[in-house]
């Protein structure tokens, strides 16, 4: 669909305007002055017909739009039109000065080079025909002047028609980087999505899911020999199932966790220590300061990186004992967890706010990218056979993304 640009409607109308102007003028010059004769009828019929293939070619065979080639129907109007004019001028060298708009009015729509020739030929033509009707000594205008005129106005139609390829290719690549940018964003939301989703279902379904197992093979050893444990066992599965769905609920819907949906961070920290804590694992909560209220997405990041943590140290710490420590200071809140387990090697555990590999695991990168988004650094600091810490550090105030490096000197874990 072609969409009409109003400078382009606004020189057509000066076009228009002049061509008839100039024609009128002509007609009116040739009646007062040329008129009589046999050859009469035939200029006034000439003029009706020049003018009614100017006005039909406006409707029927209209100019194509800026950069496209000129259409056939076009080209035959221009040539009908070109041809009319120059019997006419043969007749009535009072026609002479219509073909300056008769050049802008069809010539612009053609490739420089066939305008420019054409240009050219009529240039010719209107020299011939001022000279042949001179009286007395020759003026040189007459040879000079229209040359001028028309090398400056095809020019000037030169010029444009340049001009307006060059602003198409820059709005043509403008459109392309602009579909490149909104591809590449949309991309880029697609994978912010399911890193989100990646973390979310790695700190909620799939560590309830873990613990249920657990819970259940556990359940299952002792279900002859203790009932009653087993119940207990399948009971506590039971709770964990619950919470988990709800907790999934919460982050299709990108929710707050649903421990701090009525408590705050850190009463949500100690009820997180109180449930992980069980046989053989002693969890307990610290909290160093008043954290006043903070942003729903900082506590989120928080209660999603200890439920991470905690994760590990159930799973692959072989702990006995872990400490749940939220520190609030006045330029920044931390939290750390400390487990008394086997340890390991610190730089084989980065914490990465790229993609997790197999090699890895989930845990670590994921705490590693919650922690980057909320403006923080996470470190993890562990000795084998000394236990692991994992710190988490989030500014009051926003700073920008930082690499996210492990420290390599151990920390005594502070149990």
């Amino acid at each position: 669909m072609r969409h009409s640009d109003p400078d382009e409607r606004w020189l057509g109308a000066v076009v228009h305007a002049a061509f008839f102007l100039l024609l009128g003028s002509s007609f009116v010059r040739f009646l007062t002055r040329d008129a009589g004769g046999a050859r009469t009828g035939w200029v006034v019929a000439l003029f009706a017909v020049f003018c009614l293939l100017y006005v039909l070619g406006r409707f029927l065979a209209p100019a194509p739009p800026s950069g496209s080639p000129p259409t056939r129907r076009h080209l035959v109007w221009l040539g009908s039109v070109s041809a009319v004019w120059v019997v006419l001028l043969a007749l009535a060298p009072s026609a002479t000065w219509c073909a300056m708009p008769l050049l802008f009015a069809g010539l612009h729509a053609l490739p420089p080079r066939i305008a420019v020739p054409v240009a050219a030929v009529l240039t010719v033509l209107v020299v011939a025909s001022q000279v042949r009707v001179a009286e007395g000594a020759l003026n040189p205008n007459m040879v000079i002047a229209p040359p001028a005129v028309a090398a400056v106005a095809t020019a000037v139609m030169v010029h444009l028609q340049r001009q307006g390829a060059r602003q198409r290719v820059l709005i043509e690549d403008l459109v392309h980087t602009r579909h490149n940018l909104a591809v590449t964003e949309r991309r880029a939301g697609v994978l912010a999505e399911r890193q989100r989703l990646a973390a979310e279902i790695h700190d909620t379904v799939a560590q309830g899911l873990s613990s249920q197992r657990m819970l259940l093979q556990a359940a299952g050893r002792v279900w002859l020999t203790d009932p009653d444990a087993a119940r207990e066992h399948v009971h506590r599965a039971a709770e964990i199932t619950s919470r988990s769905l709800a907790e999934a609920r919460r982050f299709v819907h990108d929710l707050a966790p649903a421990d701090l949906a009525d408590d705050t961070l850190p009463g949500a920290l100690a009820v997180l220590a109180e449930r992980e804590s069980g046989p053989g694992l002693t969890v307990e909560f610290r909290l160093d300061g008043e954290p006043g209220r903070l942003p729903e997405r900082v506590e989120a990041a928080l209660l999603r990186i200890a439920q991470g943590a905690l994760a590990n140290v159930r799973e692959h710490a072989a702990a006995t004992r872990a400490a749940l420590t939220l520190t609030c200071l006045d330029d920044q809140i931390s939290l750390d967890v400390a487990d008394n387990g086997r340890g390991f090697e610190a730089d084989s555990s980065r914490a990465s706010s790229g993609p997790p590999d197999s090699a890895r695991g989930h845990g670590l990168p994921a705490m590693g990218i919650r922690a980057a988004q909320v403006g923080g650094t996470l470190t993890v600091e562990s000795t084998p056979g000394e236990g692991t810490v994992v710190s988490a550090a989030i500014p009051l105030a926003p700073l920008a993304s930082v690499p996210l490096l492990p420290s390599t000197t151990p920390k005594e874990p502070v149990l």
